[in-house]
């Protein structure tokens, strides 16, 4: 019986034969890269930079004083020429860094280093994943200098493989090209040292066989990491289920990984470990996938942070027709766009153009109480009921209702006859939610 989290989900067809069995690729340089000074969760940073001034590949050009936040380094080498507001995929706009590039990709002095793990302490391992502004590929962005050091005892690190979101299949193909996969595992032994740790695990789901068969082979010599062979269904990738699926534990309503002895991160986020702490190298890019029925040749990217949707976009051929939407990420999880001059960012992990045959959209019509998002809810929830409250913007109900333990995985909007649009609610709820708490703690300050 394959491993698997017990409760909801659902079985989208999953669109990854487009770009499964497409190689890597890296394009030529970008002329021009627009770094956003956002590209984490925490506070933005602030640019170090000037209009004018000379870079070199692996720079920092952004920083904070917040304890939550993730540097941010140039992608190519040359010359700033703007530091402004630009487009973001889920800011609408966000103050940034454009370079033009000089064509020459130099490092920055010192870049790349040659270092022995191994040899490195734990405070050395986190202040080199620090300096690097390492966050979380899947999506969360989370800085992981900060998740690398939970307040809690933990025994297990469990990496994401599933990769459930449809169409994407970067992370896939890093798990079976060969010098993504000597990364990984060297990242994997980084983090279980980082963490004191001596049980990995590496859930992946029963769609990948490939992947499997290569990680089983990869980790035969670190015997502490077992390759989980995980059951093919929705939301599998997230972070509760995949503790469930790789440990049997179940993280309580609200709770954290931690709180049941697990840090879990994702198969870029790992590759990108070992890079800063063996090399030195910044995350200033990443493999993004580029697909969708209305993309002309899909592809697996390797892409520099900074590089337009558009640029990528043509280096798939441009599209082959019309799409009806395209998607910063993946179906179910992504942010549709409405222009291509936005940039890629560090959980950038697809470009999804789709048409409309595809999106099956419709009108929102009435809940009809037919129950089925209650059935696919992974977190045990009421999506319904909670539509209703914030459409009523009755926000003490939506908290009563649990909205905060939504994971917005879109299940439930994946299931709906009505077409509501049921994680907007819920986003809305949880934001409206967090600026009363915010409001309360302003005015207990004064």
């Amino acid at each position: 019986m394959l491993n698997t989290f017990k409760r909801g989900g659902v079985h989208p067809a999953d669109g990854k034969g487009l770009a499964r069995d497409k190689a890597i690729e890296t394009p030529v340089l970008p002329k021009k890269v627009i770094i956003p000074m956002s590209q984490h969760f925490g506070a933005p940073c602030k640019p170090v930079v000037k209009v004018g001034d000379m870079v070199k590949k692996g720079q920092l050009i952004g920083t904070s004083d917040a304890f939550l936040h993730a540097d941010i380094h140039a992608s190519i080498s040359g010359k700033v020429v703007k530091v402004a507001p630009m487009p973001h995929n889920t800011m609408v706009t966000c103050m940034s860094v454009v370079i033009e590039s000089d064509g020459l990709d130099e490092w920055a002095e010192g870049l790349p280093l040659h270092r022995d793990w191994e040899k490195m302490s734990k405070e050395e391992i986190l202040d080199a994943v620090k300096a690097c502004g390492i966050v979380g590929c899947g999506g969360a962005t989370f800085p992981v200098h900060v998740k690398l050091t939970p307040n809690k005892p933990v025994d297990s690190f469990i990496v994401n493989g599933a990769e459930c979101e449809p169409y994407l299949t970067c992370d896939f193909r890093s798990m079976v090209e060969e010098e993504p996969t000597r990364k990984f595992v060297t990242g994997v032994q980084i983090c279980m040292k980082v963490l004191g740790v001596k049980k990995g695990y590496i859930g992946i789901e029963d769609n990948k066989p490939e992947a499997i068969a290569n990680l089983t082979e990869a980790f035969r010599q670190v015997p502490e990491v077992t390759v989980v062979t995980c059951k093919t269904k929705y939301p599998q990738g997230a972070e509760k289920m995949m503790i469930e699926a790789c440990t049997g534990r179940l993280v309580e309503p609200g709770g954290l990984p931690m709180n049941v002895g697990c840090v879990v991160s994702n198969v870029g986020t790992v590759i990108a470990i070992t890079d800063a702490v063996c090399y030195g190298i910044p995350l200033i890019e990443r493999v993004t996938t580029v697909t969708g029925d209305c993309i002309a040749e899909p592809k697996n990217l390797r892409l520099r942070i900074g590089t337009t949707y558009e640029e990528a976009i043509q280096h798939c051929g441009g599209f082959s027709q019309q799409p009806d939407r395209v998607i910063a990420g993946g179906p179910m999880m992504g942010f549709a766009q409405y222009q291509l001059d936005i940039p890629i960012t560090k959980g950038a992990s697809g470009i999804l153009a789709l048409s409309s045959v595809k999106c099956d959209v419709g009108e929102e019509e009435p809940c009809i109480r037919c129950g089925r998002c209650v059935d696919a809810c992974p977190m045990g929830l009421v999506p319904s009921q909670l539509s209703i409250f914030s459409s009523r913007e009755a926000w003490d109900e939506c908290r009563g209702y649990g909205v905060m333990n939504c994971v917005e995985c879109g299940s439930c909007v994946y299931v709906c006859p009505a077409k509501r649009n049921l994680v907007q609610y819920f986003r809305n709820a949880k934001g409206q939610l967090k600026a009363i708490q915010q409001a309360a703690q302003k005015k207990a300050a004064q």
